[in-house]
């Protein structure tokens, strides 16, 4: 299989790209979820420039993938980091290693950068995906819990409520 091409999206690649994110939600059982627009996305991509955006294409020159990340910072190491938020490929796509070039991808930008980790996370019933990650000699961190306010809870903090 030839390699594919994995490069940083531009504005022309916001529609695929949330195309691709529906289709994630989908498999990960939320789609009801993306409340997202591709306008917000572009916005927050190529305006606000709150995260980065990587695109794979097929040797055919398809859109494959893609991969989502931003800068995160390590109070201990006083460093930075990269929160990977979303990678995903077709189901027609994987198997083939276009997933660990992508992770190879993102570790090089990480260490081109001088980023001390590449974090992400997974769903605990997604087996093919953590199978993968353990492979990849990625730990789970089964000491921390994640959590989260999200615009309600937000907004009620903000107020002192």
């Amino acid at each position: 299989m030839p390699e594919p091409t994995i490069r940083a999206a531009t504005e022309d690649d916001v529609q695929l790209i949330f195309d691709l994110i529906c289709e994630l939600a989908t498999y990960e059982k939320l789609r009801d979820e993306v409340v997202g627009t591709p306008e917000i996305l572009r916005d927050t991509l190529f305006e606000e420039r709150a995260a980065e955006a990587l695109v794979v294409e097929s040797a055919a020159g398809e859109v494959v993938g893609y991969a989502l990340f931003y800068t995160t910072f390590s109070s201990f190491e006083c460093r930075a980091g990269i929160w990977l938020e979303d990678v995903y490929v077709k189901p027609e796509h994987r198997r083939g290693g276009v997933g660990r070039k992508v992770l190879e991808h993102l570790a090089g930008i990480a260490e081109a950068r001088g980023n001390v980790r590449l974090e992400w996370v997974a769903l605990d019933w997604n087996e093919p995906a953590l199978s993968f990650y353990e492979k990849l000699g990625a730990a789970t961190l089964d000491d921390w819990l994640i959590h989260r306010l999200e615009v309600d809870g937000i907004r009620r903090l903000a107020a002192g409520e």
